[in-house]
């Protein structure tokens, strides 16, 4: 499609909100034909950027161009304004006098401009006899239909629906979800969604909103994207549990009074090379870090002092999950309560098995799976791709899964013993946006649900994850 085409253009748009919200950077173009559903966690700002279309908000930057004069708008917010400005003629009627309100039917005629279509929706919603009821009186689930006739007989160039099913009844629902596919064909749709599954079968493309940001746009029979979106949206929308570990693999107990990691004036130098020096460093139980750092600033040698894999590990002053190094402990007794995930480990993991021993695998530290496992490991494992939304996947190839989906199984490799210390090594290097989204949305979900303290580490500080608030920087030191 050309420009000329163009339905409407929003171009860096940055738009401030009441109570501090701000939508930022938006650039959009919806052209003719073209349907859209927004969607992303609560708070992500879905109905802030539908309301945009509408003039809400106020201009920070940016532009907005094409947005047509007459508009259908259903959303709480345009909900509670009617309910409110009703509440006002209230106010201003003489005290001594019983206000009534406006009645239902005229509400919906005010804007009204087919009473024929008026007439059989409010027939088909179950609203015929309480139209004499005044408006204000209406349960919310009604109100929600009389918002709902009244965007869909005003001619509207546009439709905005913000969770137009929420609230409605069976009966309501079905006759909605037709009349809207009716007009499909001639009249251009933005539906705001919580949950991918209610997307009408019209909508052609989909807006993903996460921190006022719109992150992603996909067309909806790009199919890979949209895979992609749906695991998104279930790591980010569904209220999810972490498995269990396997009773049969539970790991010692640790002492909760002592700290898992505790370094004292920890340095790494070769000959005349100083890579790091004087580091105090502790990392308590349930306290989640970012470690961050340029190449060479040091990252891979102090994760390896933690893991017991460098050779200054023994001269210098750590004490790891109850053991002082160089007192006599193997290094397989301070490996079992790590999990470790880097690109270094899906590079050496080429074996092409199964999904589900790729997760099972994590019970044996092994790279593919050579051992019988338990009825329980695999209950787990099922589990786990449950959580990632790959369940329907689970006898597939690790080899022939995509690189994030490939890194979002080996981290929940690494968390099926349910470590104390989940090492997560530059978990998003080489992953596009998407990926991305995904890989953080599995360490946040990791960082509020279970008992593993997480250590993120990568390049950019600036890069925050929810639930970690603790910070150390190697280019500062």
């Amino acid at each position: 499609m050309t420009m000329q085409h163009l339905l409407i253009n929003v171009s860096d748009l940055t738009v401030e909100f009441d109570k501090g919200f701000r939508c930022s950077n938006i650039n959009w173009q919806l052209f003719p034909g073209q349907h859209w559903m927004i969607c992303g966690s609560n708070g992500a700002g879905k109905s802030a950027l539908a309301a945009i279309l509408t003039g809400a908000g106020d201009i920070d930057g940016g532009y907005i161009t094409g947005v047509p004069e007459r508009i259908g708008v259903v959303s709480f917010e345009a909900q509670a304004e009617l309910i409110e400005a009703e509440r006002r003629k209230d106010d201003a009627d003489i005290l001594d006098v019983i206000a009534e309100g406006t009645p239902a039917g005229e509400i919906i005629a005010q804007v009204c401009k087919d009473q024929t279509l008026a007439d059989k929706l409010c027939e088909q919603f179950g609203l015929t006899p309480l139209l004499d009821r005044a408006f204000r009186k209406l349960s919310t689930g009604e109100t929600r239909k009389v918002m709902l006739i009244r965007a869909l007989t005003s001619k509207p160039q546009l439709l905005i629906l913000d969770e137009p099913f929420e609230g409605l009844d069976a009966a309501s629902l079905a006759a909605l979800q037709q009349h809207l596919l009716s007009l499909a064909s001639h009249i251009p749709m933005v539906i705001v969604l919580n949950r991918l599954d209610q997307c009408p079968e019209f909508v052609t493309h989909i807006a993903f909103m996460q921190d006022g940001k719109l992150t992603q746009q996909i067309a909806r029979d790009d199919h890979d994207a949209y895979q992609q979106l749906t695991q998104l949206m279930h790591l980010k929308t569904t209220q999810l549990t972490l498995p269990p570990t396997d009773i049969d693999h539970t790991l010692p107990e640790l002492d909760p009074a002592k700290p898992l990691v505790q370094l004292k004036s920890a340095a790494v130098k070769y000959t005349d090379t100083v890579i790091f020096k004087d580091l105090d460093w502790t990392i308590n139980r349930g306290e989640h870090w970012q470690l961050t750092g340029p190449n060479g600033s040091g990252k891979t040698a102090l994760l390896s002092l933690i893991t017991g894999d460098h050779p200054q590990c023994y001269v210098n002053d750590i004490f790891v999950f109850g053991f002082k190094r160089g007192s006599g402990e193997s290094i397989w007794q301070i490996k079992q309560f790590i999990g470790y995930v880097s690109t270094a480990l899906q590079w050496e993991y080429t074996v092409g098995t199964s999904l589900r021993n790729v997760i099972i695998s994590g019970f044996y530290d092994s790279i593919g799976l050579y051992s019988k496992y338990t009825d329980n490991q695999r209950d787990i494992a099922n589990q786990w791709l449950e959580v990632l939304g790959m369940r329907d996947r689970a006898d597939e190839t690790f080899t022939s899964q995509s690189y994030g989906d490939q890194r979002l199984l080996l981290i929940a490799r690494a968390m099926v013993k349910h470590p104390p210390l989940l090492i997560l090594d530059e978990p998003c290097l080489g992953l596009d946006d998407m990926n991305r989204q995904q890989v953080l949305s599995l360490i946040e979900l990791i960082c509020a649900r279970s008992d593993s303290t997480v250590l993120y580490v990568n390049h950019h500080a600036e890069d925050k994850i929810v639930g970690v608030e603790n910070y150390l920087a190697l280019d500062s030191l």
